[in-house]
């Protein structure tokens, strides 16, 4: 299958998935989600798995906010589900899956970052989880992986304040395992991915299917919480003076 604005490409045993809409920072429309939950599916034989964005500024800068701003509470829901299948698809992969950040990963782009099991950034990345400056929370999974990775008062200031965080600051704190030159993030992560393909790929589906369900007795009941609570938010003074305010590049007035 092909798709307008996501790759797949194959080598080895090793899959490579493109977020591809660089001139909108790889922000992830309805189209480029549905296109990526059928990209992962099929690669699902791969033994394992490149997550990254093409074009050299963005991993993948968030959701489409353009696209956002006057969706009704059950269409919010909706798009909030189908973000949720996608980060679920990658968190449940059968092979390990990495993420290349290779710059921006805001808002729903750090959600598909905290989804996958290994997490490298390049030198120049930023990362942050920025919804609440949209009137809004994190609506795919960010309220509920962020605190596993940095612990419950990092995450709490960096989903309140909208903190946008810098490679090597998200790696002192946790929220990525690795950070290395801009130039040689390719490469680096390919000799990564490479490496896994070589492991015993039963065994590395079994350690993280296990390593998974340390979680799962609580994460199921968070996230279908968390869904309610963001499409809740739409309608709201503050969803759409956040995301108007966005769209029209001014500051957002939410008194």
């Amino acid at each position: 299958m092909t798709w307008e604005t996501v790759d797949l490409d194959r080598t080895e045993g090793v899959a490579t998935i493109t977020v591809d809409r660089p001139d909108r920072l790889n922000a992830m429309n309805v189209e480029t989600l549905d296109a990526l939950e059928e990209a992962l599916d099929e690669a699902r034989d791969a033994r394992a798995l490149v997550l990254t964005g093409a074009g050299d500024d963005a991993f993948v800068a968030g959701a489409d906010i353009g696209y956002m701003a006057e969706l009704s509470v059950a269409e919010a829901q909706a798009y909030a589900e189908l973000g949720h299948r996608v980060t679920d698809t990658i968190e449940t992969f059968p092979a390990p899956v990495i993420a290349a950040i290779n710059g921006y990963a805001f808002g729903g782009g750090c959600e598909l970052a905290l989804a996958a099991d290994l997490r490298v950034a390049a030198e120049s990345a930023v990362l942050g989880q920025t919804e609440i400056d949209l009137g809004i929370v994190p609506g795919w999974g960010g309220t509920q992986r962020l605190s596993r990775l940095v612990g419950d008062e990092r995450a709490r200031r960096l989903i309140f304040f909208g903190e946008r965080i810098g490679a090597a600051e998200a790696h002192e704190i946790g929220l990525v395992g690795e950070v290395v030159a801009d130039t040689d993030l390719d490469d680096h992560v390919a000799d990564m991915a490479a490496d896994l393909a070589a492991k015993p790929a039963h065994a590395l589906k079994a350690a993280k299917e296990s390593l998974n369900q340390a979680h799962e007795s609580h994460l199921s009941a968070g996230l279908t919480y968390e869904r309610r609570l963001w499409s809740g938010l739409f309608g709201t003074h503050d969803q759409r003076e956040g995301m108007d305010a966005f769209v029209e590049d001014r500051e957002p007035d939410f008194a």
